[in-house]
């Protein structure tokens, strides 16, 4: 990595982004979450309206627009606050770290451009040894590594 800051950022969000690491299996029920908690509640469209200043029908469009995906944050956690409970959000990563998904995607490009300039050498009649393109491509990986250039995620 480039620097210790940048670094110690990355290790940060890497702790953040654990503590929903068991929510990965976790799937949005059905009927999304708020008529599910709302139903387990007992706690009727009428009623969780009353406690928003909506009426019955706005709850049941909220719930709607919760399983069509087009709900607000605010709007979920102000349901939330409704029903006394807390939103609580944040991302799982496909990969074990940030680290790791930097590694993966710094070593796609480096291969990319490793192979681009091969290409063009080959076409000139000089072409590398596989050993020196793997040389290369480990090189290149390590450099974007510690870079982290903006081009990375283009």
């Amino acid at each position: 990595m480039k620097n210790t800051k940048q670094q110690l950022i990355i290790e940060q969000v890497d702790k953040k982004l654990k503590a929903f690491e068991s929510l990965k299996e976790n799937k949005i029920p059905t009927n999304g979450w708020v008529k599910t908690v709302r139903t387990a509640l007992k706690m009727s469209l009428r009623q969780l309206g009353s406690r928003m200043n909506f009426s019955a029908q706005n709850i049941r469009q909220l719930e709607n627009r919760e399983i069509a995906g087009t709900i607000s944050l605010n709007t979920l956690r102000d349901v939330a606050n409704a029903m006394d409970m807390q939103l609580v959000y944040g991302f799982v990563s496909k990969h074990e770290s940030l680290e790791q998904m930097i590694e993966k995607r710094a070593a796609a490009l480096a291969t990319e451009i490793v192979m681009r300039t091969n290409n063009t050498m080959t076409l000139e009649d000089q072409q590398n040894s596989e050993l020196r393109i793997e040389k290369a491509i480990a090189q290149k990986t390590a450099e974007i590594k510690y870079e982290i250039p903006k081009y990375l995620w283009d």
